[in-house]
């Protein structure tokens, strides 16, 4: 076994620890402003789910000018939307569950 084989399992495990201890700080400092972000937009979460059925609204009818247009359905289009639409739903419903995932 010659040397950087032996090297390589270490330089790769430095590596990785120098990766975390550089990037927690960053996802410290992302956490904390998300967080302010949160208490900020907070009061206008009524206007995001209004935007959000009105997009989800131009998705539908976009679907559907697509379905007449061309002979074929894509599944994943209506499978994105239908997830999407779920989670607005829950979002709407549930405010506190969601929050607390």
């Amino acid at each position: 076994m010659n040397h950087g084989e032996r090297i390589a399992p270490v330089a790769a495990a430095a590596t990785a620890l120098a990766t975390l201890a550089c990037c927690l700080p960053v996802g410290i400092a992302a956490a904390a402003a998300t967080a302010s972000i949160a208490a900020v937009v907070a009061e206008y979460r009524v206007w995001f789910l209004l935007a959000a059925g009105a997009m989800l609204a131009l998705g539908m009818v976009q679907l559907n000018r697509a379905q007449r247009q061309c002979s074929t359905r894509r599944g994943g289009s209506l499978a994105i939307l239908a997830v999407s639409a779920t989670i607005v739903v829950l979002v709407a419903l549930f405010p506190q569950v969601i929050a607390a995932i």
